[in-house]
């Protein structure tokens, strides 16, 4: 078998059959499976892949789990992936699709070309359903090839669609943070970037759609569950690399510890907020100045804050009169 098609979804039933269409309508010149990795859903997702199964024996299979494995469809992922047969693998979510039918031949021929590539992903046009202009996702100017070094940052750096990505399929036990993330794109990228470098191919042949039923909804930047499990995810991603960018990774942390001040259940409390404090000013090293206006916006009580800053500019003016 030559390359797996994964597509994993859960309720999305008014996607789901676009998707599977999109991997049947690709040309290859070699085997191909289509894996359908549904994490329990309740709709009639699963209705409409038994009827994709039935039409196409022995080339669209469903994965069905027992139950919803959790972790933002990260785990319907890694046990879908278990069953794949292929020496690369495409993945895409159940509510995006393929645009172009030589797709998966191009990337499979460019993975065959660069033997020193563990990814090779291309452009793709961003949809949105509240009406938001659609757009491209890459620049002209994107460069043709990426390493571990431009996947590590300050903040968080995310270029490529999960529709895009094609990988080799050489990773045989993903590490325990990994199944712990609700993240999958981020880290899967940095692990294989571990193994070689990230092709890029400028043609645009998926859609990324934005949806209220999508994983990207699922980031709660207000939420301390989601914000922590972000923090677990980059403090696996440390170790993992041997702590060699700690100093970006702990700001990239620090950020959502930043982020917490506006969460619950740190949102009412100023007493809360001090452990907070304290993570983020010893990740961050942030200047005196904003130290200050930390204490001042998050520890300090409004009423307080006002009455400090009517003493504070009444010595100033005492001082300078």
């Amino acid at each position: 078998m030559k390359v797996s098609l994964l597509i994993i979804t859960y309720n999305q039933e008014r996607f789901i059959g676009q998707a599977i269409d999109s991997a049947l309508a690709q040309q290859v010149s070699f085997p191909i499976e289509i894996l359908v990795g549904d994490d329990f859903s309740t709709d009639r997702t699963r209705d409409i892949i038994r009827e994709y199964e039935q039409r196409y024996p022995g080339l669209v299979r469903g994965v069905f789990h027992p139950r919803n494995l959790g972790k933002n469809g990260g785990i319907n992922f890694l046990e879908t992936l278990k069953q794949a047969k292929g020496e690369y693998y495409a993945v895409m979510d159940g509510d995006d699709y393929w645009t172009s039918p030589l797709k998966i031949q191009k990337q499979a021929d460019f993975l065959d070309a660069h033997p020193d590539c563990s990814t090779v992903f291309h452009n793709a046009l961003i949809t949105y359903e509240d009406g938001t202009p659609s757009h491209v996702l890459n620049s002209p100017d994107t460069k043709p090839f990426f390493t571990l070094d431009d996947l590590i940052g300050e903040d968080e750096i995310w270029f490529m669609a999960t529709s895009s990505t094609m990988y080799r399929n050489s990773i045989k036990e993903y590490p325990a943070w990994f199944r712990e993330s609700v993240s999958g794109d981020i880290p899967r990228l940095i692990l294989k970037a571990k193994q070689g470098k990230i092709g890029y191919l400028p043609e645009v042949m998926s859609v990324y759609r934005k949806n209220r039923g999508g994983t990207s909804f699922t980031d709660q930047y207000d939420n301390d569950v989601f914000l922590r499990n972000r923090i677990a995810m980059y403090e696996g991603i440390n170790r993992e690399l041997n702590y060699q960018y700690n100093r970006p990774l702990q700001k990239n942390m620090a950020r959502y510890y930043k982020m917490m001040f506006n969460a619950e259940p740190y949102r009412s409390s100023y007493l809360a907020r001090l452990p907070i404090l304290w993570k983020y000013v010893s990740m961050a090293q942030p200047s005196g100045e904003e130290v200050k206006e930390l204490v001042l916006n998050y520890l300090v009580p409004p009423a307080l804050s006002q009455a400090y800053s009517k003493i504070a500019l009444g010595l100033y003016r005492l001082l300078h009169s």
